[in-house]
């Protein structure tokens, strides 16, 4: 290779990188860019994360040795430079894609990604785990764990740096801070390269924090005298390292994260000594690309863009997002009522509560990524007479099960959880779908869980949550709604109530959330085809309408349950228990879902479609229902 010729195809592993020259790895990063961002506009993906750590990613892989030196990649999706110089640069147009490269790290896609991520603050505890094995079976090589972009708001992040330093474990700990996940002070703190004594910088700040504090009236000499009394404690003073240093991590820091000579130099020393070692890299997300750099958080996840803008496709006239509704229902519910109170876990964007944030800033609480934390302070909240509403990702509120169970429900307190992209998500794959909800959330005394099947029912069934005195869940799903009107004033709906949208004899098609408009579609279709069908929004997973669906299964017959959510346990469970309870188990019953399985990246239709969860879908079901093939409702085997 030469300085001129350097290519991102010349790179088929990480050993490719280990002769090049500064200007040839600086020269490979902006190619590295380009490609990303190229991509990315085509296929939509993290984009800011990404573009944030090229540098950091080139010179990792240029200094240590993977796979033998383990690379821990936190939450995952900065990991598309990571892709790109570890064989997969050839598949990267299908990132995302169905059956293409996933957008985190996945260990049967390649030996360079060590740890299934998807879900933040885990890198550290991981990389500790990873570090003891290797000990313990007298294996080489370093773990070093990447964590950032908000992971260091995780508390399981400081278990993870509190067991690593109290058992002095040869670990390597790279904080990525990109302003996102360290306060403003450690920012100010970005010029500082070293925190060795030796360091001229060093020495002139130090004589400049002593001139400004002599310079403070009254206390200035106080506050001197006590921090003279140790080295160590001018090396807090003057660093952001205090903090890392009291989990016993020999800090190192900061670092520019966009300096190829000062970052590789940095990782050359730090892999010849032992111990917890963090390294503090300060870099700019969604760095090489204007627009990301001007907005990060809006460019952090992104759907298709014109790459020469960075604006987003459109398609015309949409209707608004389902997260869109419920960001402005709550609004015009916290108006009304001085007891509402928002809680995220840093997505106040991505659940839509940015408007009520600046509307209602003491009603409002981004916790960071603290899903426990959120449902506890909720709970804490309700006892005193609030009304917090948790808005949190399904897949991520699973991380808070045992404060739902312990600190809300146990006291039956009437806290509501918004749980935004419920079911399906789509291409951000299996760590992310929202399949699992309505299992964990059915068997908890006391909890209320409900789908609506449009924007307008979800604003009416938060209403409802709201001016009831249970816990009280809201699952509803990821993208657009239906486009149907929404009424100007608020009525709530009767708890464990459904409703019957189509009347029919041959089949009794029981849906909830976003399955019953393909549900309705399906029992259009059918009744060209000579089959009476009908169809329930059953609206409620718990408490179940029973009356409702017994009655349809008994005119009927036949029923078809359908769910955008893992079978065991879920609404199609409970309505075979159901069923059986009430002396119904010869009804003829299939469930639609998702089997025992991780459903991976595609599109929302893709995938429906793949589980048979589209109208298509629910046709064959039904037509096989119809036809006799299925047995009885107490059939396990059946059921599924």
């Amino acid at each position: 290779m030469t300085e001129t010729t350097i290519s991102l195809a010349d790179v088929k592993s990480p050993a490719d990188l280990k002769d090049l020259t500064l200007a040839q790895l600086a020269e490979l990063a902006a190619r590295i860019r380009r490609r990303i961002i190229d991509t990315v506009s085509r296929t939509g993906g993290h984009l800011a994360p990404s573009l944030g750590v090229v540098e950091l990613t080139l010179a990792l892989h240029k200094v240590f040795d993977a796979p033998v030196d383990k690379i821990v990649w936190d939450v995952g999706h900065q990991t598309y430079c990571h892709k790109l110089i570890t064989g997969r640069e050839p598949q990267f147009d299908t990132l995302r894609q169905l059956d293409g490269l996933s957008g985190f790290p996945r260990r049967r896609e390649s030996l360079y990604d060590t740890f299934d991520t998807g879900h933040s603050s885990t890198s550290i505890s991981a990389a500790l785990g990873m570090a003891v094995a290797k000990r313990l079976k007298g294996e080489p090589g370093k773990v070093i764990a990447v964590i950032g972009d908000g992971s260091l708001t995780g508390g399981l992040a400081y278990e993870g740096l509190n067991q690593a330093g109290d058992r002095d474990e040869d670990l390597i700990v790279v904080l990525n801070d990109n302003k996102m996940s360290i306060s403003e002070n450690v920012g100010a703190l970005s010029s500082i390269l070293s925190r060795q004594l030796s360091s001229r910088f060093y020495q002139r700040l130090r004589k400049e924090v002593e001139k400004f504090l002599k310079s403070i009236p009254g206390i200035g000499e106080s506050v001197l005298a006590l921090a003279r009394k140790s080295e160590e404690s001018w090396k807090s003073f003057v660093t952001p390292g205090m903090l890392f240093e009291a989990f016993k991590f020999n800090y190192l820091g900061p670092i520019d994260g966009h300096r190829l000579d000062r970052l590789i130099s940095t990782f050359e020393n730090v892999r010849e000594l032992s111990g917890p070692i963090l390294v503090h890299v300060v870099t700019q997300k969604g760095k090489g690309f204007a627009p990301a750099e001007a907005n990060p958080a809006h460019y952090h996840g992104v759907g298709k863009f014109d790459v020469n803008s960075g604006a987003p496709h459109q398609k015309g006239h949409q209707a608004p997002s389902y997260t869109q509704v419920f960001g402005q229902t709550m609004c015009r519910l916290a108006e009304v009522n001085d007891r509402v109170f928002a809680i995220t876990a840093a997505m106040p964007e991505g659940t839509g509560l940015i408007e009520f944030s600046e509307k209602f800033p003491d009603r409002f609480m981004d916790v960071g990524i603290a899903e426990q934390h959120a449902v506890v302070v909720a709970a804490g909240l309700a006892v005193e007479g609030l009304r917090p509403v948790v808005a949190i990702y399904s897949t991520f509120l699973q991380r808070a099960f045992d404060q739902i169970v312990h600190d809300v429900c146990h006291q039956d307190l009437p806290v509501v959880f918004a749980l935004d992209r419920g079911g399906i998500v789509g291409q951000d794959g299996s760590t992310h779908q929202g399949l699992f909800d309505l299992c964990y959330l059915r068997p908890l005394p006391h909890m209320i869980v409900a789908a609506p099947k449009d924007e307008e029912e979800l604003r009416r069934l938060l209403f409802t949550g709201l001016n009831q005195d249970h816990p009280f869940a809201l699952r509803y799903p990821r993208g657009r709604g239906l486009g149907v009107e929404l009424s100007e004033d608020l009525v709530g709906l009767p708890v464990g109530r459904g409703e019957i949208l189509r009347d029919g004899h041959d089949v009794a098609l029981l849906a909830v959330g976003a399955m019953v408009a393909p549900a309705v579609a399906a029992a259009a279709q059918l009744a060209r085809r000579g089959v009476s069908a009908l169809v329930a929004n059953a609206r409620f997973i718990k408490p179940l309408d029973e009356d409702l669906i017994t009655d349809a299964a008994a005119r009927t017959g036949r029923v078809v349950t359908i769910e955008e959510n893992v079978l065991d346990g879920g609404f199609g469970s409970a309505v075979v228990e159901l069923l059986v309870d009430r002396g119904l188990g010869h009804i003829s019953l299939k469930r639609l879902g998702i089997p025992d399985v991780f459903v991976p990246h595609g599109t929302q239709p893709e995938l429906r479609a793949m589980y048979g969860l589209d109208e298509a879908g629910i046709v064959r079901a039904a037509l096989k229902v119809v036809s006799g093939v299925q047995t009885p409702a107490f059939s396990q085997r059946a059921a599924r």
